[in-house]
């Protein structure tokens, strides 16, 4: 395991399919309490907000690089990783990949990531 993730975490839904997931974005609270699926699977509102945080770096990191049409051989030429970081990536593995290497990725791709605050609901 990298940078510290838990066990748990690695079980509850990581990779692909909870991104998959994530995608559909924040919604209303369903009918078993949960605004999204990261409230669900994580332990604390504080892993919920870093996991919801990664999803969206991520998505617009793969969002990117499909636009650009980029190769993954290319795409990982051009932000500086090996092809199979852009294959990991690209599959939605984000236990992998902590903000800090997303925010270096994404201005490595010539992204701005911008931030915002706001009180909690």
């Amino acid at each position: 395991m990298r940078h510290g993730a838990k066990p748990a975490q690695l079980d509850k839904g990581s990779g692909s399919e909870a991104l998959r997931r994530s995608r559909q974005g924040a919604r209303p609270k369903s009918d078993d309490g949960f605004a999204s699926v990261w409230d669900a699977i994580e332990d604390t509102p504080a892993d919920a907000q870093t996991m919801k945080l990664r999803s969206a770096l991520m998505m617009a990191l793969d969002r990117h690089i499909r636009a650009k049409e980029w190769t993954q051989g290319e795409a990982a030429r051009r932000l500086g990783v090996t092809e199979p970081r852009v294959t990991d990536l690209l599959r939605g593995k984000i236990d992998l990949f902590p903000l800090d290497d997303l925010v270096a990725l994404l201005a490595a791709a010539g992204l701005r990531v911008e931030v915002r605050v706001s009180d909690a609901a």
